[in-house]
């Protein structure tokens, strides 16, 4: 991929809407506005107020193994049986979950997980250097930390069991230091002292509001001369195999362009644009303890339970598992006690008086990797969604991306992996 300071000719200008509001659709139209195009943002919600609120806020750098992998699927009989696993299954919505199981199933049996790696990790690999720039500039540098995590663990044999995933995320050049308890409880004296392995992980990041962050480059983009609407897409105008406008409750935009970044609710819009894409939801969880009456100093990973746990503006969060069940049902309010129960578990000395949580939406496609890219059946159509676990730590390189495509500059074919017409 090219860099964009480095172009000497200035592209068409087109007229732009991106659809989505999280920090996906944001980063792709601030990018796609400094490319000098008419960009429209649209979405029922603020900005950064649907999934991107919720996030851990960990700038996951190293985050790059696929979730579809054998060893994934030993796992999951024992998650699945224990109530307060990291995975649970609403059977109800079972039957219209079974083709993306089937799919993440088959990908993770021919996966080639070194390339699915190298594909992420061009995703995740600048995420904390990028952000402290757009932070700097949208002026609130304070919302970006650059920090290591850890990765800390009960037993020896869950430790032992993570050692492939972080020797790989060593061959990409990631500093990764064995630690044992004495070293967890100097790192973060308020942990349990159950804690007797882990790892370090050097050279991440994190934000502090992620809401806050959206906010800010959102208003960036409007200073930018971009255009933020709040209204919900209701179809498309196609003519000549082109969408030509788009049609909101509030009005039709009209377009050269359409950006869907619209996460767990894409594939209905890539759908109405001749794209099927097995895009599914995995529904999130987080508690925020507001007053918590402990300190930490940097995100740790609980690897046993699989949630993070994030030092933040407002006070500490904990987000994590998985709950496969549609964008439909209600949140299950015994995944947030099993998040409160395992907060107290891990921080014996922490307070949960006050408390507020939330669930959302993760957009998940059943080979671990985003579909960003033009679409295949429409020229002026680009897709950016599927981020799974990794959405905010991808925002702004999936913004270049997308802007590199636009502006025909795209000259990078590693980007090939996250095509809309692979499956």
């Amino acid at each position: 991929m090219t860099d964009q300071n480095d172009q000497l000719t200035e592209p068409r200008p087109r007229r732009i809407v991106v659809v989505g509001a999280g920090v996906v659709g944001v980063c792709c139209a601030l990018y796609l506005r400094r490319d000098g195009h008419h960009v429209t943002l649209v979405d029922r919600m603020s900005p950064g107020e649907g999934c991107s609120f919720g996030n851990a806020g960990l700038l996951a750098r190293s985050s790059i193994a696929p979730m579809a992998n054998p060893e994934t699927f030993s796992k999951i009989p024992g998650w699945l049986i224990k109530s307060d696993g990291p995975l649970s299954i609403r059977w109800s919505y079972l039957p219209e979950l079974t083709p993306w199981l089937l799919r993440f199933v088959q990908a993770g049996f021919r996966n080639k997980v070194d390339e699915t790696a190298k594909a992420l990790h061009t995703l995740t690999d600048p995420c904390v250097d990028l952000y402290k720039d757009l932070a700097q500039q949208a002026g609130r540098p304070e919302l970006v930390r650059q920090s290591d995590y850890l990765q800390v663990y009960r037993t020896e044999k869950n430790f032992r069991h993570a050692a492939c995933d972080f020797d790989m995320r060593r061959g990409f050049g990631f500093q990764i230091d064995e630690i044992n308890q004495a070293d967890i409880q100097t790192y973060e004296p308020a942990l349990s002292n159950e804690y007797t392995h882990g790892y370090r992980i050097a050279d991440h990041g994190y934000t502090v509001d992620p809401e806050a962050l959206v906010k800010a480059l959102a208003k960036m983009f409007e200073k930018e001369g971009g255009v933020v609407k709040k209204a919900d897409v209701l179809s498309f105008d196609v003519n000549d195999n082109k969408p030509d406008k788009v049609v909101t409750d509030a009005g039709t935009i009209a377009c050269d362009t359409v950006v869907v970044a619209a996460g767990a609710f894409s594939k209905k819009m890539a759908s109405e644009l001749g794209t099927k894409v097995p895009l599914d939801t995995e529904r999130g969880y987080h508690v925020t303890a507001h007053d918590p009456g402990i300190e930490i100093k940097r995100p740790i990973m609980e690897g046993d339970a699989k949630f993070l746990v994030t030092p933040m503006a407002m006070g500490i969060r904990f987000a994590g598992t998985v709950e496969l069940g549609g964008i439909i049902a209600p949140p299950n309010p015994k995944r947030i006690e099993n998040i409160e129960d395992k907060a107290k578990r891990m921080f014996p000395e922490i307070k949960l008086t006050e408390t507020s949580s939330w669930m959302g939406f993760r957009p998940s496609i059943p080979d671990s990797l985003p579909v960003i890219g033009p679409s295949s059946e429409m020229e002026n159509v680009y897709f950016a969604f599927g981020h799974q676990h990794v959405g905010i730590t991808s925002g702004p390189q999936t913004g270049r991306i997308i802007s590199d495509y636009v502006s025909d500059r795209l000259s990078n074919s590693g980007v090939n992996a996250f095509r809309c017409d692979r499956f």
